[in-house]
């Protein structure tokens, strides 16, 4: 058994590299195949120039995308068929053992992950993002919020990896339902206070000033009976000139950010209608949808942990020779996306289908209009292409093709 299930994962493993460096390679091409001409149904409303900056920065993307793919598969083998983590565990068993053991095996897969990951982020900030006029953060920056996001990380993470830990431990064969129970609260918990006390350690989030960009605002929020804690602007000019609006928090605490970035660019009645999308979100259940599913989905991945947890063939077919808790956590989630990528589309539809509703809800309840004018300027303002490689999108793109979405609209305005 132990064989078959290294060939297994090997063919799985060489299936979805294969599909991942070939699916970016047609983006590459379709791209750079369609850069020297704009979009008929865009001719008017985005410049040449503007739709080469577009096609040069994602085929730049996609190249960068390539050699990280790579990394990437490169770390999983030497981690597992490679023999790294066993290497962490005979390390780690003769300095430590229970719930220390398994967190200092975890954190240390972390903490590799994060080191071979670093020069690719400076990399992907400094050049790529500087070289299409998008990098707005300093060195500084970047280092001061990497520091951030660790202490955040450990000051977090540390107790929760050892309450799973005990878990899996001491609640017997239905430990993956406990788990699962203490994984859905936390995660409840986060969203609630990452608004309010996360958030704010990297950005600074001021009040939407009177205008009347807040008048329509608050009219369309009473249009629609959607309550939240407040209307802020968050500086996202401090990293990047990318523009983007959000809603965070959820119950009382719900809050609506806006980028200064984007209200900077666009006209009250656009703010408007970018605002109506994503209520619609919230108005068709999206977000609870999401959440239900992001819980389904974690239910049965650790029932699946559970079937395997004591599976001798399971570690020893993927090069490790003992078998514990921490080993199983990280054996299984490292290994869990190479046999569930074939699914990606799936995932890619349900948000897309979501995306075609959220415009539709907007189209109601502001103007169909404007919301066409503020996604232009916004796919011209974020370099994003018009021309995407149909097959590549169908498996990455959470969003509908420009195209396709523009014409939905231009059909809802008539």
């Amino acid at each position: 058994m132990t064989s078959q299930f290294t060939l297994l994962f090997l063919a799985a493993f060489t299936l979805t590299l294969s599909a991942r460096l070939w699916l970016t390679l047609r983006h590459i091409r379709f791209v750079s195949a369609h850069r020297t001409n704009v979009p008929g149904e865009f001719a008017e409303r985005i410049s040449l120039p503007a739709h080469q900056k577009a096609a040069d920065y994602t085929v730049d993307r996609s190249k960068f995308s390539l050699q990280t793919t790579l990394v990437d598969a490169a770390l999983l083998l030497a981690l597992t068929l490679g023999g790294g983590l066993a290497w962490l565990h005979d390390f780690w068993t003769i300095r430590l053992d229970g719930l220390s053991y398994g967190l200092a095996i975890i954190f240390s897969v972390m903490f590799v992950s994060a080191i071979i990951d670093l020069p690719f982020s400076l990399y992907r900030q400094f050049i790529i993002e500087a070289r299409h006029g998008f990098n707005r953060m300093s060195l500084g920056l970047f280092f001061s919020d990497l520091l951030k996001q660790s202490l955040i990380g450990l000051l977090i993470g540390t107790p929760v990896i050892l309450a799973v830990l005990w878990l899996m431990t001491a609640m017997g064969n239905a430990w993956w339902f406990y788990v699962w129970l203490f994984w859905s609260a936390f995660n409840l918990l986060i969203m609630f206070i990452y608004p309010t006390w996360i958030a704010p350690l990297f950005n600074k989030f001021s009040p939407l000033e009177e205008g009347e960009m807040k008048t329509r605002i608050e009219a369309l929020l009473a249009r629609c009976g959607f309550r939240s804690s407040g209307l802020f602007v968050m500086d996202g000019s401090k990293r990047s000139s990318h523009g983007n609006a959000y809603f965070t928090g959820f119950g009382n605490n719900k809050r609506i950010v806006f980028f200064d970035t984007l209200l900077s660019r666009l006209a009250p009645t656009e703010v408007e209608a970018v605002l109506a999308h994503e209520l619609g979100h919230f108005r068709k259940r999206h977000i609870l949808q999401r959440i239900v599913l992001m819980f389904a989905v974690s239910l049965g991945f650790l029932w699946l942990l559970g079937q395997l947890i004591d599976a001798t063939w399971f570690y020893n077919g993927l090069g490790v020779p003992a078998q514990n808790t921490a080993l199983a956590l990280v054996l299984f989630f490292l290994i869990i996306p190479v046999f569930t990528f074939p699914l990606a589309p799936l995932g890619s539809y349900l948000s897309r289908r979501n995306e075609f509703e959220a415009d539709a809800y907007a189209a109601e309840h502001a103007s169909a209009g404007d919301l066409v004018r503020a996604l232009v300027k916004l796919y011209e303002d974020n370099a994003s292409t018009l021309t995407p490689d149909p097959l590549h999108s169908l498996f990455y793109d959470s969003h509908p093709p420009a195209a396709q979405r523009i014409a939905h609209l231009q059909g809802a305005a008539q």
